[in-house]
């Protein structure tokens, strides 16, 4: 396919060029070029076609990347990043030494601020607003948030703080009536009645053209209209935080956007902007089916996105939700919790079949925590389905409401380790870390699906608090057993009998420590627990072996593997330690298996560093013709 005008825009300053008569080609152009390229790579699809007229309204209005443009949680700016000098970089999108999926200050200067999780951008638009105004420059500040991000209770945070600074900030709500799942609570209620009274907005704007040739009348309308605003309309919320608030708007019709934008740019203050638009726009499929198509993977744009394969592997998050709806009909005090992701989390059978049991909480992680706590205080069982990257924003509920009162929530830790192209802000690359430092909680990590089927029927039996964290993806294709069998909490497995080297083996990768084991003539343990750590079998790994090596998808600092060195320590035993894990630095997007083998801890890597450091130790380790 040719794009005529996308191919003359490098920079924002060449759209500003074109006459406002061809934008609406060249979002025609852009909105199939995404798709195009989408398709081809993978990535966030429908939450991009829903914001091609805002992008480029945006660019062409201000003077970018003078003014600046935040996007919350940032799935939506391939658009942005089109019109930016990224064009011909959406060939390697999401791909290891590729462009990000997300905003990032170190690659474009039009990515003023990194995201990735939501409702960050009030806050850090504001911040920039408020240097602006500090250091005396003459330039705005842009948030563009949607309608599920509004749920965040830290977008009003923002919003409270921001409505008395005065400052040069313009906050859109980008309102689709979709997050990721659809959007739920009572601000998405809201803003659905805000919505419905397009009739007032329309009603106003007829009023004002009729009125305008006649001041006295004209004055006494706005009276009127002042107080007549919070009976046709539902709230004046966000004008009680102090923007000014205009909308709701068309977030299509760029005849709409570009003169509202440019009137907006002028006013001093707070701006409040809500457009109306629609999630995969202009493309029927996406259309009709955006939560399916808010992530894809490749596939052809004409024929659509095909349903999974029969008889293919299960997916760690699809042993999780069948776990779910087995153990509420064994235990009616089971209740599901999920922070906006339902489908993520595998909760979609749960939510059907249990309504009464399943609580999608919006974008609040830190409400769904101390919720859970709150129904534990009350005798349920509530298991909180959550991604391993985002319960760290919801920490301090995690040891204060949850930990410390020693509360049964049960924490599904999904999209455990390197999840593959959403990068660093989104490898579960710390929980392992963050979780066994805190006092009462039990630590799980299976090596397979059965394994986490177990582990969470573990956990749910505990009178503790306790977490069952795993990778995203399938696994090795285990059978699942169907009753809801429980494991001897804090003991470990011992997988293969070997000599000189013990691998000590946490989770997923314990398929690569015995396929490493058997060129080592090695020793393998599941170690299984994290928290409780068996010191039992750790003890006896180290007395009958030259080297103990520690494996985990999770960092090295804090992790499985200082566990382990702890337990040695307590123990008084001296023996020579390897910790294999993920390294000191934030881990790039890319491949899963590629960015394995770029931290060594796919096979080759591993049996390098088991070799050289048993050469450091002055021994050989006798090799076998694979």
């Amino acid at each position: 396919m040719s794009y005529p005008l996308l191919t003359t825009i490098d920079t924002p300053e060449d759209l500003r060029k074109l006459d406002r008569g061809q934008l609406a080609q060249l979002a025609g152009e852009l909105r199939a070029f995404i798709l195009e390229s989408v398709s081809k790579t993978g990535g966030h699809l429908s939450s991009n076609l829903g914001t091609v007229e805002l992008t480029i309204a945006l660019h062409y209005v201000f003077d970018t990347p003078q003014d600046r443009i935040v996007w919350d949680v940032g799935h939506q700016s391939y658009a942005h990043k089109i019109l930016t000098g990224r064009r011909d970089d959406m060939a390697r999108l999401r791909m290891f030494g590729g462009i990000s999926g997300f905003p990032r200050r170190d690659e474009s200067p039009y990515d003023t601020f990194g995201t990735a999780h939501s409702s960050t951008s009030i806050s850090a638009a504001l911040g920039m607003a408020v240097a602006a105004r500090q250091k005396g420059d003459k330039r705005r500040a842009i948030a563009v948030i949607g309608d599920g991000a509004m749920s965040a209770g830290m977008a009003y945070e923002a919003m409270n703080n921001a409505g008395i600074s005065e400052a040069d900030l313009l906050v859109i709500l980008n309102d689709n009536d979709m997050s990721i799942s659809p959007a739920v609570g009572g601000m998405n209620r809201y803003l659905a009645r805000l919505v419905s009274g397009r009739a007032y907005v329309a009603a106003r704007q007829a009023a004002e053209k009729i009125l305008s040739g006649i001041p006295q009348l004209g004055r006494l309308a706005r009276k009127v209209e002042v107080h007549a605003k919070g009976m046709l309309v539902p709230s004046t919320l966000f004008e009680q935080f102090g923007f000014n608030y205009i909308g709701p708007i068309d977030g299509h019709d760029l005849e709409s956007l570009i003169p509202t934008l440019k009137n907006i740019r002028e006013l001093e203050g707070p701006q409040f902007l809500h457009i109306v638009t629609r999630k995969g726009q202009g493309y029927k499929l996406a259309e009709a089916d955006p939560v399916l198509y808010h992530g894809v993977s490749k596939f052809e744009p004409s024929a659509g996105i095909g349903q999974g394969k029969a008889g293919s592997k299960p997916s760690f998050t699809q042993v999780f939700g069948d776990w779910l709806c087995d153990a509420a009909v064994q235990d009616e005090r089971v209740i599901g919790i999920t922070p906006a992701m339902r489908e993520g989390s595998g909760m979609v059978r749960f939510a059907q079949e249990f309504p009464q049991r399943y609580f999608d909480v919006g974008i609040a992680e830190q409400h769904a925590v101390t919720f859970a706590a709150g129904l534990a205080c009350e005798g349920m069982r509530p298991v909180v389905a959550i991604y391993s990257t985002f319960l760290q924003r919801a920490y301090d509920q995690l040891i204060h409401d949850v930990q410390i009162q020693n509360l049964p929530v049960l924490f599904a830790l999904d999209r455990a380790g390197l999840v593959g192209a959403d990068g660093a802000t989104h490898h579960g690359a710390f929980d392992l870390s963050y979780l066994r430092c805190i006092p009462n909680i039990t630590v799980m990590v299976p090596a397979d699906e059965n394994e986490c089927r177990q582990m969470l029927s573990t956990g749910l039996g505990l009178d503790t608090p306790a977490a069952v964290r795993y990778p995203r993806g399938t696994g090795m294709g285990v059978t699942v057993d169907k009753p809801l069998t429980t494991l001897p909490v804090g003991k470990a497995q011992l997988r293969r009998e070997g000599r000189r080297v013990a691998i000590l083996a946490f989770g997923p990768l314990l398929q690569a420590a015995l396929e490493v084991a058997e060129e080592l003539d090695a020793s393998v343990v599941n170690m299984r627990f994290v928290k409780p750590i068996d010191g039992e079998m750790i003890a006896s790994m180290a007395r009958r072996h030259e080297l103990l090596v520690t494996l985990e998808d999770n960092v090295v600092e804090g992790g499985a593997g200082s566990a382990v060195a702890e337990s040695i320590a307590a123990q008084g035993i001296a023996a020579q330690v390897l910790h294999l894990g993920l390294p000191d630095r934030f881990v790039d997007h890319g491949d899963q298996s590629q960015l394995l083998a770029l931290c060594g801890l796919d096979r080759t890597g591993i049996l390098k560093a088991i070799r050289e450091r048993m050469a450091r130790l002055g021994s050989s380790v006798s090799v076998r013709v694979a």
